[in-house]
């Protein structure tokens, strides 16, 4: 599978379906996807993987300790509120009620392609998010490839080494 990027303004049907990008279905593994799963996310959002995906967010949970308490309490939550959708033929899936009001979509949504799996958020929240979340995106990506900038502390290091002294 390739990574899964971009940001796709859709609309839920009145049968709760949307169409999944021919660009993301290709991505995702073209013709041989016709089933994908459909799970609570994060942040208000839902998930949804392909099979291989699902498969492998399950195996990293499970690695978790089986007796500790947020394993089980966030297994339980998560598979019981998952759901398998079929990918009909002209690349829809449908949104199961609890799930559209869980993630409390209306008539327009945004898919989203998060390396190897897709967020669906409604697009309202979606935009609020992002614009919280851009103000701080220097940040968030200091601390996302390990803390502090070199480049930042490089910089700081040098500026204080040619800082004239001040006098005593």
């Amino acid at each position: 599978m390739k990574l899964l990027t971009g940001t796709y303004v859709r609309s839920l049907d009145d049968k709760q379906r949307i169409a999944v990008p021919k660009r993301v279905r290709d991505a995702m593994g073209g013709e041989e996807i016709t089933n994908l799963y459909l799970a609570p996310g994060t942040d208000g959002s839902l998930a949804i993987y392909t099979e291989e995906a699902f498969s492998q967010m399950a195996n990293h949970l499970e690695n978790g300790p089986p007796t500790g308490h947020d394993v089980r309490a966030f297994s339980r939550v998560f598979y019981a509120q998952t759901e398998s959708v079929e990918v009909d033929r002209q690349g829809r899936i449908r949104i199961p009620p609890e799930l559209v009001e869980l993630a409390d979509l209306r008539k327009e949504v945004v898919l989203l392609g998060v390396r190897d799996h897709l967020e669906l958020w409604d697009r309202q929240r979606w935009d609020e998010y992002l614009s919280t979340m851009q103000t701080q995106y220097d940040s968030l990506a200091e601390s996302a490839f390990g803390g502090g900038s070199p480049l930042r502390e490089n910089r700081a290091n040098a500026e204080s080494a040619v800082a004239p002294k001040q006098p005593r």
